[in-house]
């Protein structure tokens, strides 16, 4: 069954939010699965408020962004929107998020999630309507996220270390543009 998600990259001025993920201690888009029965807009507005506390709205689609052999369910789709601050408190999800802050667009964090960059580099590029394939294999061929998780616990690393050993970054060869989007205008 593939895995289908949203990551929203909430803009403030020249500001971007991100939140450091707890399990493996990297930032990234505020992001999640859809529920069933769930828009892609419904849910980039529940994953944002359940994961930073702020309630947005939605600006513009920026892109699909797919992994071929993305976890053992195989197939991974994202879709990327901005948004603004509509209310809310900025606050972190326990069980999930250990930090949400605002980051300047150009002096962003060393440890971020695979796909990350690349995602946000399209944001201040201004596209919309861009689809991106990303060539690269689930790390752990026949394992799930617990049985991840649990090599992370007993690998006796800190989990961003974990993460740097197993999840590299993705290189420009490794993202394949299908349709280029255009700017948002």
């Amino acid at each position: 069954m593939p895995s289908i998600g949203v990551n929203i990259a909430v803009l403030q001025g020249d500001t971007i939010l991100l939140t450091l993920r707890e399990d493996f201690e990297v930032w990234c888009l505020p992001g999640g699965h859809l529920d069933p029965d769930e828009s892609f807009g419904q849910a980039a507005l529940r994953e944002t408020r359940e994961e930073t506390g702020l309630d947005v709205r939605l600006t513009r689609f920026v892109g699909s962004y797919s992994r071929a052999n993305w976890s053992p369910s195989g197939l991974y789709h994202i879709h990327l929107f901005t948004a603004e601050v509509t209310g809310g408190i900025l606050r972190t999800q326990p069980g999930e998020t250990l930090d949400a802050r605002f980051f300047p667009l150009h002096q962003l964090p060393y440890d971020l999630l695979l796909g990350t960059q690349h995602r946000i580099q399209d944001v201040v590029d201004g596209l919309t309507g861009v689809v991106k394939a990303e060539l690269v294999d689930w790390p752990f061929p026949g394992l799930n996220r617990q049985d991840v998780y649990q090599m992370r616990d007993e690998s006796g690393l800190q989990p961003a270390e974990f993460y740097r050993q197993h999840f590299p970054d993705l290189r420009d060869h490794q993202i394949v543009t299908e349709a280029s989007g255009v700017k948002a205008g």
